[in-house]
């Protein structure tokens, strides 16, 4: 299989789950500016949304969309625990919070990362978001994780989208659970070998 990247992005949640389910996976690195990939090639072509990530399964299907790109990893090793099983009503809280996550908190940063975007829309965005990381604040309550002892897709999805939150200046500050969650999510060998191949550590 192949997973579409960009270094940082979202993309990142599902580069952690595989490696969190030991699951190999070829790279293609696109530029998210220009739709060029790495190799010779417009993403575009590949993907018409344009955006990271999307995963080509070794059957030709593309499959788009960070939440049900790491609910399929998962599915692929049911015995990594990284989702629990399809129909259960765990699973159906997964699915909450990967879409508050979604919805709520990474389309919030999107228009931070714009230099276009006007001081009183950057303002607002960055307000809204702390209004929103208060209900992860207290999910986090007495846990590890979002579900608790155990790592989930949800969580490679929260840390990713947390650690821009220095990036664009969210102060979260007031939220010591989210910050505790960032740095136990952070040393984590998968997510340490995830964000080594993207670069973005050493």
């Amino acid at each position: 299989m192949k997973l579409f990247y960009a270094s940082g992005a979202c993309s990142l949640s599902p580069h952690i789950v595989a490696h969190e389910a030991g699951i190999p996976l070829e790279l293609q690195k696109v530029d998210l500016k220009s739709k060029a990939m790495r190799t010779e090639g417009d993403y575009l072509a590949v993907n018409p949304k344009g955006y990271v990530p999307a995963l080509q399964l070794d059957n030709g299907e593309l499959l788009t969309e960070g939440p049900v790109i790491v609910q399929y990893l998962a599915d692929l090793k049911p015995e990594s625990h990284l989702a629990p099983p399809p129909a259960s009503f765990e699973r159906y809280r997964l699915q909450e919070m990967l879409g508050y996550i979604n919805s709520e908190l990474h389309k919030s940063y999107s228009p931070l990362f714009n230099p276009a975007t006007p001081s009183e829309t950057r303002a607002e965005r960055q307000a809204y978001l702390l209004r929103r990381y208060t209900v992860v604040e207290k999910q986090l309550q007495g846990r590890s994780y979002l579900f608790g002892d155990r790592f989930s897709v949800a969580d490679a999805y929260l840390f990713t989208v947390t650690n821009w939150a220095r990036m664009v200046k969210v102060d979260l500050g007031q939220f010591p659970n989210v910050l505790a969650f960032q740095e136990r999510a952070a040393v984590r060998p998968a997510v340490q070998a995830a964000m080594r191949a993207e670069g973005l550590i050493k």
